[in-house]
C-alpha cells in the first residue's frame, strides 16, 4: 500500500524506508520525513487505550528527571510569568506543573485528556510538547497552529526521538510503538524552520527548540 503524499509537506515524492512485521514506513525526499500511511495507523479507541496504559504522574520523580531535559533550557531562557501552553500534555501534565512552579501559567491541550479547545484561541510565549510530534497524523496543520499562537520572540519546546539512518532505523524501538506514525530528523526539522520561519536549536538529542523571530 504505497503511501500518496507526505504529511508533512504535501510532496508526491515519497519512497519505501523500511517495513517490518506490521508496518511499512515511507520517506518524503522533500522534507525526509519518514511516515506511516493512514492505512495503517490505529483507530483512536485503540490508541487511546494505549495510552491509558501509561503510568506517569506528578510524583514520579523519574518521569520529572525526563522532562528536565526541556524544562531546564526551555524555563532559563523566559521572562518572568510567562504564559505557555502544554499540548498534549497528557493525564499527568507534569512539565506544566514544573513551570507553574517557577510562576509561569500554563494552559493544557491534550486530544483525549484535556480537550479543551479554548486552550487553542489564545497566543503564547511559549508552546512545549513533549513526546507528541511523532502522534500527529497531520504535522503540517498542527505545525502551522502552534506558529500562529506563538507570540514573537516565542519559543516551541519539542521532544522527540530523531532519525538517523535507514539500518538504525531497522532495529529503533521508538517506531515499534504503534502510536508513532511520524518520525523527524534533523534535516525534516531544518526543513520545518526555514518553512515556518523559524529559528532552529537542537539542544539535546531528543530536543528541538523552534523560535519565532521577535521582529
Amino acid at each position: 500500500m504505497k503511501a500518496r503524499s507526505c504529511p508533512l509537506c504535501d510532496s508526491a515524492t515519497v519512497s519505501h524506508y523500511h517495513q517490518d512485521k506490521k508496518r511499512d514506513y515511507w520517506q518524503c525526499s522533500h522534507c525526509f520525513l519518514v511516515f506511516v500511511a493512514p492505512q495503517q495507523f490505529l483507530s483512536a479507541a485503540q490508541e487511546k487505550a494505549i495510552y491509558d496504559q501509561h503510568e506517569n504522574d506528578l510524583a514520579d520523580d523519574g518521569y520529572r528527571r525526563f522532562l528536565s531535559r526541556v524544562y531546564e533550557p526551555l524555563n532559563v531562557r523566559l521572562a518572568p510569568k510567562s504564559q505557555g501552553l502544554d499540548f498534549g500534555c497528557g493525564p499527568a501534565p507534569m512539565l506544566a506543573s514544573m513551570l507553574q512552579q517557577q510562576g509561569h501559567s500554563v494552559a493544557l491541550y491534550d486530544l483525549y485528556y484535556y480537550p479543551d479547545e479554548q486552550a487553542l484561541k489564545c497566543d503564547y510565549d511559549f508552546i512545549c510538547s513533549t513526546e507528541v510530534i511523532e502522534h500527529l497524523a497531520q504535522p503540517q496543520n498542527v505545525l502551522s497552529m502552534w506558529v500562529d499562537l506563538l507570540r514573537p520572540g516565542g519559543t516551541l519546546a519539542l521532544m522527540t526521538k530523531l532519525v538517523i539512518d535507514v539500518q538504525r532505523f531497522s532495529t529503533w524501538h521508538y517506531k515499534n510503538d504503534p502510536t508513532h506514525i511520524a518520525f523527524y530528523s534533523k534535516e525534516t526539522f531544518a526543513y520545518i524552520a526555514e518553512r515556518f520561519g523559524l529559528d532552529l536549536e537542537f539542544i539535546a538529542a531528543d530536543v528541538i527548540f523552534l523560535t519565532k523571530p521577535a521582529h
